[in-house]
């Protein structure tokens, strides 16, 4: 057994406890992508068992970085993201349990087939190795990641924000608690134990190959940085620009209720809608009923000139408000002639993440659902749907939107990738 990691006195001790922490997660890895699927569950059972029990615990370093969060300026979108409650806390293990319940993705078979020499082929998905995850305010991104992580075979090194470092300490000896209980390596689920900035500096180097996939989950700042900087292949979405699109041929009543829950349920979040399209013909029933609503609900919209005449209330809006994450109670709005008008403007302004079209007219959706290009496109329901858990994963690593090995949700299959099985009865190639 190796020696504990040391507190950090200087950049020199900084990358020997990088470098320890990446070569103790490869060795756990080494453990992990031969570990039976039902010891990765027990140990999932007991994260959970332990996250529940020690909510409190949870819940009091959570408060003490939200404090520390408003007495440095935090926007309340940020600290509604950085907040944990007892319905989030229990809503952490729940996840844990969902992914507890999922099919192992380590070892399955996903093609077989026979050639005419008589070797039988075999695709079987295998664990990617070492995944460090880099990301900002949401504590519960510690117990997703380190979850899924887990149960694809995976180690992780977790290097959450300063602003969270107290809250994903609390829930990080959790996990490591269940790994513990059921006699996996503690490193397979390792927690960067130092706030200092250079640390995601030395994970981006890929710490000589010690690291095999960087997810950033962040600011656009940071995943800006990340995928500028990385020299390891990267899952990552800048931005989530997401558009709702309210058809001629909506429902009104429906219109609002998803409307309000894209940009209002949570107005932080990467799933939250920033832009509102209005087809022009809807105008006459569906603007008015629609911005009022939004004006009431507190969200503060900026339009174009047509929107403005809806209600005096709405503020001009400017070219960059095309282009903005809010991730606040903040929507901007405008008329388009119609479906096809609206997909290019979300051509033109969107970030490839969610995007959803409000519509009876089943041409219109199909249209839509098959010429806008992003990870997730929703017929009739909000954008706040782009999300693991709601897509039955259990939980998510993040969203991926490039097009690359992984879209959409990352969740434990998303983290496996393949390799061949060749299976001979002597035969040699002429």
């Amino acid at each position: 057994m190796t020696a504990p990691l040391k507190a950090v006195d200087n950049d020199s001790d900084l990358a020997t406890l990088m470098t320890r922490l990446a070569q103790d997660a490869r060795a756990a890895a080494k453990v992990l992508a031969l570990a039976p699927g039902e010891q990765k569950n027990r140990a999932l059972e007991a994260m959970e068992r332990a996250i529940r029990a020690n909510c409190a615990d949870i819940l009091k370093a959570n408060a003490e970085d939200v404090a520390e969060a408003r007495a440095n300026g935090a926007t309340s979108a940020f600290v509604d993201r950085l907040t944990l409650t007892e319905a989030r806390v229990a809503a952490m293990a729940d996840g844990l349990a969902v992914v507890r319940g999922i099919t192992d993705p380590v070892g399955a078979v996903t093609e077989r087939w026979q050639r005419p020499n008589g070797m039988t082929i075999e695709r079987v998905r295998v664990p990617l190795g070492v995944i460090a995850v880099i990301f900002e305010s949401r504590p519960n991104v510690c117990a997703d990641a380190g979850a899924l992580c887990l149960k694809s075979g995976n180690a992780v090194i977790l290097r959450g924000g300063s602003d969270s470092f107290r809250s994903c300490r609390a829930i990080h000896a959790c996990l490591v608690q269940g790994l513990r209980e059921t006699g996996l390596p503690e490193a397979a689920i390792a927690l960067v134990p130092t706030r200092d900035r250079a640390a995601v500096g030395l994970l981006l180097t890929g710490l000589n190959g010690g690291i095999d996939l960087i997810v950033p989950r962040g600011g656009k700042s940071l995943v800006a940085r990340v995928e500028a900087e990385a020299r390891v292949p990267v899952f990552a979405h800048l931005e989530g620009i997401n558009h709702v699109y309210v058809d001629h041929a909506a429902k009104l009543d429906m219109a609002k209720s998803i409307v309000l829950n894209a940009k209002m349920r949570r107005p932080g979040v990467c799933g939250a809608a920033e832009t509102l399209l209005i087809e022009r013909a809807a105008a006459p029933t569906h603007l008015k009923p629609l911005v009022e609503m939004l004006l009431e609900s507190g969200c503060e919209v900026r339009g174009d000139a047509a929107i403005q005449q809806a209600d005096t209330r709405v503020k001009p809006v400017a070219d960059a408000d095309w282009d903005t994450e809010y991730e606040d109670a903040i929507i901007a709005a405008k008329l388009v002639d119609n479906v096809d008008d609206a997909i290019a403007h979300i051509g033109k302004h969107g970030s490839h993440h969610t995007e959803a079209i409000v519509t009876e007219d089943t041409a219109a959706a199909s249209k839509f659902l098959n010429e806008v290009d992003a990870a997730i496109v929703l017929h009739n329901a909000s954008t706040q749907f782009a999300d693991g858990g709601e897509f039955g994963f259990g939980a998510e690593i993040g969203i991926a939107t490039g097009k690359f090995h992984a879209r959409g949700p990352v969740g434990a299959e998303q983290l496996t990738t393949f390799k061949y099985r060749v299976h001979g009865t002597g035969q040699t190639r002429p």
